[in-house]
């Protein structure tokens, strides 16, 4: 991996970031438009369903301001204290030199070595092997460990994963993620709403909605969902689109600032083992280096992260030999937290 290509990735995650912004207004359109039509449906609208969805889209004007100061106020918090909802989602902390200096000194020499502003490094308490970046602005980035990958990794392989973490902050992948994070939210969180309301309200106006709207209001049911459901896909398929490549850089990121392809290769083989952070919300175990729980289908058209197997040989197409599937060792035999090599 180049430095050009590094750098041709940052100003297309940089471009990707404007675009997925200013498109935002346009999806947030469709989606207003798409509950427009479901106040029409509740509300038994008579006549034909081509008027009612017309008078639907000329009532837009009347929600504007207050979907975009609701989405402006989603994002502004979002963007204050994004990493504080995710250390609280993880239980992730923040850990210094003193905690663990060893540790410390291996992400702070892979940041000399690159001239990259040092991160703060934050630890998770779990046997769970995986590890994930985070933060928006220069400065205020993190890198974070889970107890079970710091345990189970040799040095050289820690060393990996953090050149792995470090080329997303340094491609600006972790810019552009949380904000797809927070862009998707908004849809997942509206539309959410929507259907446990209509399946706790709507379900005792049934009746009512038969006698004063037929047959119309039920199709302007459909409409609606269809058109909410639309926006939210095209939110999630836009975030997707976006992430799937960044692993594949990250991994060839890690081999640039390591020079050791064999190192990656295990650390990927190890992680797999028990990657799956249970009970972590899914957009943030987007965010991690190993996502099993997003093998995705459709041919990986809802996955965010690639096979296993496709980075594995695109790391043995650099140069790195593939040991194959890392020894599960027996429970009794594993090292608990305080056997680890790194405290």
């Amino acid at each position: 991996m180049g430095a050009y290509g590094l750098r041709t990735q940052i100003w297309s995650n940089n471009w990707k970031s404007i675009a997925l912004l200013a498109g935002f207004p346009f999806l947030l359109l469709l989606l207003l438009y798409g509950i427009s039509v479901l106040l029409y449906a509740l509300g038994g609208q008579g006549g034909r369903v081509d008027v009612a969805m017309e008078q639907a889209f000329y009532a837009l004007p009347d929600y504007l301001p207050f979907a975009f100061i609701g989405a402006a106020i989603w994002f502004g918090v979002a963007w204050l204290f994004h990493q504080s909802i995710i250390d609280a989602a993880t239980g992730a902390r923040a850990i210094s030199q003193k905690d663990n200096p060893d540790l410390y000194n291996m992400l702070e020499n892979l940041c000399i070595s690159r001239g990259l502003t040092m991160p703060t490094l934050r630890l998770i308490e779990t046997p769970v092997r995986n590890a994930y970046a985070s933060g928006l602005r220069e400065g205020k980035m993190s890198v974070t460990l889970t107890r079970g990958l710091i345990d189970a990794l040799d040095p050289d392989e820690l060393e990996a994963v953090m050149g792995h973490e470090l080329t997303h902050i340094r491609n600006r992948d972790v810019r552009l993620l949380v904000i797809s994070v927070i862009f998707v939210g908004v849809f997942s969180f509206v539309g959410e709403m929507l259907f446990r309301g209509m399946y706790y309200t709507n379900l005792g106006r049934s009746n009512r909605h038969r006698r004063s709207g037929g047959g119309n209001s039920g199709v302007l049911l459909l409409v609606a969902f269809a058109i909410i459901a639309l926006s939210w896909a095209l939110a999630v398929l836009i975030r997707f689109a976006l992430s799937r490549r960044r692993e594949f850089l990250a991994d060839a990121g890690a081999v640039d600032l390591t020079r050791n392809p064999d190192a990656m290769i295990r650390a990927l083989r190890k992680i797999s083992v028990n990657a799956d952070m249970t009970g972590t919300p899914r957009d943030i175990k987007s965010m991690c280096i190993e996502n099993p729980a997003a093998s995705g289908g459709l041919g990986g058209l809802f996955s965010t992260h690639p096979p296993l197997d496709k980075r594995l040989e695109a790391l043995v197409m650099m140069g790195g030999r593939d040991p194959g599937p890392a020894v599960i060792a027996p429970p009794e035999s594993q090292p608990g937290p305080q056997k680890g090599p790194w405290g």
